[in-house]
């Protein structure tokens, strides 16, 4: 998880919109020029358990698919999250640019079985 802390912002905000979505995640921060970039790594489905049940409240699991789908390359699924929802305790997808004043929160997830891993974290709830 990356997600830029920028000079208008405060560092535990930004954390914890991170810890809102991914549970209790050690971030480290790294300087910038301007600002600062905050970044996560964790390994399991347990850091993932909190988004799941996010988007399980929010009732945005099936309209979370499309953009977990577009993200899938190889073994990982990138995605971006609106810091400014995260920090709210809600979910909302992103663009990587532009749509997000304070920038977004950037997610890389590794993982064998991406499409399986899509259908865990956010099951489909409607019939096709």
């Amino acid at each position: 998880m990356e997600a830029d802390v920028n000079p208008t912002e405060s560092e535990e905000k930004v954390k914890k919109a991170l810890w809102n979505l991914f549970g209790d995640v050690t971030t480290q921060t790294k300087p910038l020029q301007k600002g600062a970039v905050l970044t996560a790594e964790a390994k399991g489905l347990d850091t993932l358990s909190t988004l799941r049940n996010v988007l399980r409240r929010d009732r945005v699991r099936d309209a979370s698919r499309k953009p977990l789908f577009q993200g899938m390359s190889g073994d990982a699924i990138t995605f971006y999250l609106n810091k400014q929802v995260a920090f709210a305790g809600h979910v909302s997808f992103s663009e990587a640019t532009s749509e997000s004043p304070l920038g977004p929160i950037k997610v890389i997830v590794q993982c064998e079985n991406p499409r399986e891993l899509i259908d865990w974290l956010a099951p489909r709830t409607t019939k096709n």
